[in-house]
């Protein structure tokens, strides 16, 4: 009897210090947090961070320079090689030979795109709503035209990301799908749910064999109105210019920083975002907000002297726009040395009011995080489910970490999500700041209890 009243007076004062050690935490990002004027001086100052890029490679510099000054235990670069994608000059769209005349309307060239160059094209277009769709209409009815993918995103699923995920094929996968059937171009609609005339640009994959031909997203309003022109008149047609080409790799760099294990040194957890954006915007949104996060994730436990168990790596990934290098080259770095990952935490969904976390486990690991859920409540952090990772930390997944992705709010991620809209402006402070602080919450409670 005694020994049991002993063993519950221990969980007891282990709980009270982990309150207190939570509310520290918070207290630390909210009243002393970094995450703002990093966020600041990475948007504007240094602005969108492309792979291959001028300004991706001071996004590196700067990083590690922040984790140096914030004296982590050691700061890294890890060489990872990747994609060199320009976009040139802006693009050009424009209605030709419609019923209702001719009308410009606004394009961007998808991530990885070859260009059509200074001549443009100029071609008949046929609307789908799948790629299967492609298959019934074959190559007779494609072959010398544009295709124009315009399935929306589903706005019935509340978290926004699910709808995402359900149009995002027809981008990635779609120009390749529709050159096996003789087009000649590709048009996108733009993945959001907002109905304004902002395109969405993102990356498409070249299926290897298969002739590369052009593609551009079309903003929401644009491809309604295609749409109607192209019922309107069947034999309209549409005019693309690009630019963009894919020039050499180039050297580039992971940005890490540790803070090494009181107890268990050799165990990781991971906590990162990932460096690069689009060219458009300034990437405040996607990712800039989750590198600040996983750097002043690991800040906080410097600050406040508390001392991980385990060791702590905020890691700034390269490329995850448009190659997924550095993620890849991370795993396969960890690997290759044996380490030993116990958790991944990524934050790719924006800066916005988190409302918990994603987890990629075991069922047993599951329930031991949610059997946390009564002391993430206060800060409400609520929705503790099965979920996704992140990109960049997925590459981990053979080696047996749990994959954790903080869940922010998502209704508004997707009006900004690659596009010239994704700029510092539209990140809130406070909002930021408690993601932060959700992060290091989590990883405080992994590192203490182990999973």
């Amino acid at each position: 009897m005694l020994a049991a009243l002993l063993l519950l007076s221990a969980f007891a004062t282990q709980a009270q210090n982990h309150e207190q050690n939570l509310r520290t935490i918070f207290d630390e990002a909210l009243t002393k947090g970094q995450s703002y004027p990093m966020l600041e001086y990475l948007s504007l100052k240094i602005g969108h961070r492309l792979s291959g890029s001028p300004s991706a490679a001071a996004a590196v510099e700067y990083t590690r320079q922040q984790m140096e000054s914030y004296g982590f235990d050691q700061v890294y670069l890890q060489e990872v090689m990747v994609p060199h994608w320009v976009r040139g000059q802006k693009e050009i769209g424009r209605i030709v030979n419609s019923k209702f005349g001719s009308q410009d309307v606004n394009v961007i060239a998808l991530g990885n795109s070859v260009g059509t160059g200074p001549e443009g094209l100029l071609a008949e277009v046929i609307e789908v709503q799948s790629l299967e769709e492609l298959e019934k209409l074959g190559k007779k009815n494609i072959e010398g035209k544009i295709v124009f993918f315009n399935r929306p995103m589903d706005p019935k699923h509340i978290h926004t990301g699910h709808a995402y995920g359900g149009a995002g094929d027809q981008r990635v996968k779609g120009p390749s799908e529709a050159a096996k059937y003789g087009a000649v171009g590709a048009i996108n609609r733009s993945l959001t749910l907002a109905q304004n005339d902002t395109p969405h640009t993102g990356s498409l994959i070249y299926e290897e064999g298969v002739a590369q031909i052009p593609a551009v997203a079309i903003s929401t309003v644009g491809a309604d109105y295609l749409s109607r022109s192209i019922k309107a008149n069947k034999a309209m047609k549409f005019y693309m210019e690009t630019h963009c080409e894919m020039l050499p790799d180039v050297l580039s760099y992971n940005v890490i920083g540790e803070l090494k294990g009181s107890e268990l040194p050799n165990e990781y957890i991971v906590v990162g975002g990932h460096l690069d954006s689009w060219d458009v915007g300034d990437g405040s949104h996607d990712d800039g907000a989750g590198c600040v996060q996983a750097i002043e994730a690991v800040r906080i436990f410097k600050a406040t002297g508390i001392r991980p168990k385990r060791t702590l790596r905020a890691v700034m990934f390269m490329n995850e726009e448009n190659g997924l290098r550095g993620g890849n080259e991370y795993a396969r770095v960890a690997k290759e040395k044996d380490e030993k990952h116990i958790a991944a935490l990524e934050s790719d969904s924006g800066g916005f009011t988190p409302r918990g976390f994603g987890i990629k486990s075991s069922e047993e690991t599951l329930a031991k995080i949610q059997s946390w859920s009564s002391l993430l409540a206060p800060y409400d952090l609520r929705k503790i489910v099965k979920g996704y990772g992140g990109a960049d930390i997925n590459p981990l997944e053979d080696q047996g970490p749990a994959l954790i992705g903080l869940m922010p709010d998502s209704q508004r991620y997707f009006d900004y999500h690659h596009t010239t809209d994704d700029t510092f402006d539209k990140v809130n402070k406070r909002e930021l700041e408690l993601g932060a602080a959700s992060m290091a919450a989590l990883i405080y409670l992994i590192d203490q209890e182990g999973l």
